[in-house]
């Protein structure tokens, strides 16, 4: 047990950091999930790392006792949705991080239309205007279950929850893909 007033690192980081094909992807992945800095990157790294680790193992485990491990460990994978229904230990070594990103309340409440962007997404539940399960939930990176998925939705006590707020009615005046140009019209032609 260690002092808790020095708290631990809770991710490794990379061997080689200034690779430049790993610093593209990395940085590419903070944007389009609209990451703080690469220590969150890292930190489900090193979670993703930790699963395929315990995969690993009890593929090397034999008889009943791998069996009822391994029952387990895919039910936590299930209720977290990273794994299927009828997923297997080895659907587990072929998850990549992008599937442990989708699972970010930041991400989830983007991608259900809470949020015009995932910066706004982060916005949006660090001020406490999101509700899990009728919860406030002011942590971008908590993890939402498959069950609490559908319960996402703005906080009673936020401003957000009427429709007639600004914000909600400026994102609903966003169209979803912009318009392409008229064949027959130019900038500056008259």
């Amino acid at each position: 047990m260690g002092d808790p007033r020095r708290q631990h690192k809770k991710y490794a980081t990379p061997r080689h950091p200034w690779r430049r094909d790993q610093l593209d992807v990395e940085l590419r992945l903070l944007g389009e999930y609209g990451l703080r800095n690469k220590h969150e990157l890292w930190r489900y790294k090193t979670m993703l790392s930790e699963i395929r680790g315990i995969a690993r193992a009890l593929l090397a485990k034999s008889g009943l006792e791998r069996e009822k491990s391994e029952q387990e460990f895919l039910l936590r994978l299930k209720r977290m949705g990273l794994a299927g229904d009828n997923a297997t230990i080895d659907d587990t070594l072929d998850l990549d991080i992008r599937d442990l990103l989708e699972r970010r309340l930041q991400t989830v409440v983007f991608r259900n239309g809470l949020a015009g962007s995932p910066s706004q997404a982060r916005q949006l539940i660090a001020h406490g205007h999101v509700s899990v399960g009728g919860r406030t939930v002011s942590v971008p990176s908590y993890l939402v279950t498959k069950t609490d998925q559908e319960h996402i939705g703005y906080s009673d006590e936020s401003a957000l929850a009427k429709s007639d707020h600004p914000v909600r009615k400026a994102m609903g005046e966003q169209p979803a893909e912009p318009s392409p140009p008229e064949a027959g019209s130019r900038k500056g032609a008259s």
